[in-house]
């Protein structure tokens, strides 16, 4: 059945009075709401005439810009699927995404940038005004908006699906949190080809009429000055970049004052650095917990309510956050058990991938692999991780990718990877490689390897040749032996 998006939700769902308003803007441009609409619909036209219909897939390949957000919600004017890819793939990684989602269109900024075959499209080539009218959008609630691809533990990265209720609901959820409306105006600094950042900083923004203001970079003086004369009233940000911002020379002053609050997500922070970016820049950092599958986020410390340091907050609205244990029950308050999550944001399940799924929602309960307590006041503190993940700067690595890109060459018998820590990215990649006796390689060449197929973060800042792996018990590579080794250890960056 088609449904109606809520009022804001996309250009065509809008009130008629916010045309006129700043709607968008770039390094490049600035696009009010009946400028964005209007892009929207020269894009959804071109597309159409490229051959892409409703259940067609979309695939965006492209840096932070406005290019990026006309090209998935014209996707969604046709009632097809957005998936967007980083746009520093290795040809490796963009052909996987682009064959395994099906992908019938790949728009792309560079002209050799790979599309496994598929039709391309240059992003400056896309059409901005449209010739004919367009026929009603279609705004099914049940029908995907978004392929969000998550590196899988199995090696091979996997297709989280989004509903358009599920992208509604978390805006919706995410607007009602942070209390916006249209006097707010969000700065971008993360990629868009994440969740976090369509969700939080553009749907959000939009579904309230405020105005979103993308950077195509980060680099920290740069952003803190973009504050200054952007004036915008929140952004979100991962550890990492709160790290480079707190660490700017002491005699450097920048003018905050238009910052209600920031957010902070993705990775662990600690309460030092929480502390820290508040009292220099004088504005509330709230961090808050979720992942791809629930459509980016489940809880956050609220803005105007208690913020507990060492916690990751409250459940957002409509949503219910849980401790479990091993056989199902839900724990009460100070019991530590497997966080998981309940609402109308939890996604469909993974892309042709029914095994995961069926392990992942249990019961209409998404099971995310963390270990955490809820106290008495609902507040979650995260203990620990099931996953084998490395987070890398708010980025969110499986090592068993990586392993298998090592194992590719001949002379390698077992890999380990892992993760360090590290003072500016929280984590690093490491690898621990045996090598069979009769053969041989070299940790530059696994390096060489890893480069060829691998994101720059995934690949392993050392790589180190081993006689052997230490086991556990039941034969696999004891990976805590390596941590606590990796940990007491300076490492020599590869």
């Amino acid at each position: 059945m088609t449904t109606t998006m809520p009022t804001g939700y996309l250009p065509w769902t809008r009130p008629a009075e916010w045309g006129p308003r700043i709607c968008v803007r770039d390094d490049r441009e600035e696009l009010t709401y009946d400028g964005f609409a209007a892009r929207v619909d020269a894009a959804a036209e071109q597309f159409t005439d490229l051959g892409i219909r409703r259940g067609s897939v979309v695939a965006v390949m492209l840096p932070n810009r406005i290019e990026l957000l006309t090209s998935i919600v014209a996707a969604w004017r046709l009632g097809a699927v957005a998936t967007p890819i980083n746009p520093v793939f290795t040809a490796t990684e963009a052909a996987y995404q682009i064959g395994d989602s099906g992908a019938d269109l790949v728009v792309v900024a560079d002209p050799e940038a790979p599309t496994a075959g598929r039709t391309r499209l240059l992003a400056d080539d896309l059409r901005t005004v449209a010739q004919r009218p367009l026929p009603a959008p279609i705004t099914d609630e049940g029908a995907l908006a978004l392929l969000i691809y998550t590196s899988g533990s199995t090696g091979k990265p996997k297709g989280v699906m989004l509903t358009h209720g599920n992208v509604a609901a978390m805006s919706s959820m995410m607007d009602e949190s942070l209390g916006l409306s249209a006097t707010d105006h969000c700065l971008l600094v993360l990629p868009l080809f994440h969740v976090n950042a369509i969700c939080v900083s553009f749907l959000a923004t939009m579904r309230s009429g405020g105005r979103l203001s993308i950077l195509g970079r980060f680099h920290p003086a740069e952003f803190m000055r973009a504050v200054e004369e952007l004036r915008p009233t929140y952004f979100s940000a991962v550890p990492t970049i709160y790290t480079h911002l707190l660490a700017l020379p002491s005699a450097l002053d920048f003018d905050t004052s238009s910052v209600r609050f920031a957010i902070c997500g993705a990775a662990p922070a600690s309460e030092e650095l929480l502390r820290g970016v508040e009292d220099r820049y004088g504005f509330p950092l709230i961090e808050g917990y979720g992942l791809t599958e629930c459509t980016c986020a489940a809880s956050a410390n609220p803005i105007d309510g208690p913020r507990k340091p060492g916690t990751v907050g409250v459940a957002l609205p409509g949503q219910t956050v849980g401790v479990m244990d091993a056989d199902g029950s839900l724990l009460p308050a100070g019991e530590r058990g497997e966080v998981v999550i309940r609402g109308a944001n939890v996604m469909r399940g993974y892309l042709n991938r029914p095994e995961a799924t069926a392990d992942t929602l249990t019961d209409g309960w998404l099971h995310t692999g963390d270990i955490g307590i809820l106290d008495e006041d609902g507040y979650l503190q995260l203990v620990d991780r099931i996953k084998d993940m490395i987070i890398r700067g708010g980025e969110n690595l499986y090592p068993k990718e990586i392993e298998t890109v090592i194992a590719h060459d001949p002379a390698v018998i077992e890999v380990a990877v892992i993760g360090r820590p590290d003072p500016v990215y929280g984590e690093v990649p490491v690898a621990f490689v045996a090598v069979h006796p009769e053969r041989t390689t070299t940790a530059a060449a696994l390096h060489d390897l890893c480069t060829e197929h691998l994101t720059k973060v995934k690949v392993p800042v050392e790589i180190t040749i081993v006689d052997a792996l230490p086991k556990n018990p039941v034969g696999k590579p004891d990976k805590p032996a390596l941590r606590t080794r990796t940990a007491t250890t300076t490492a020599i960056g590869a």
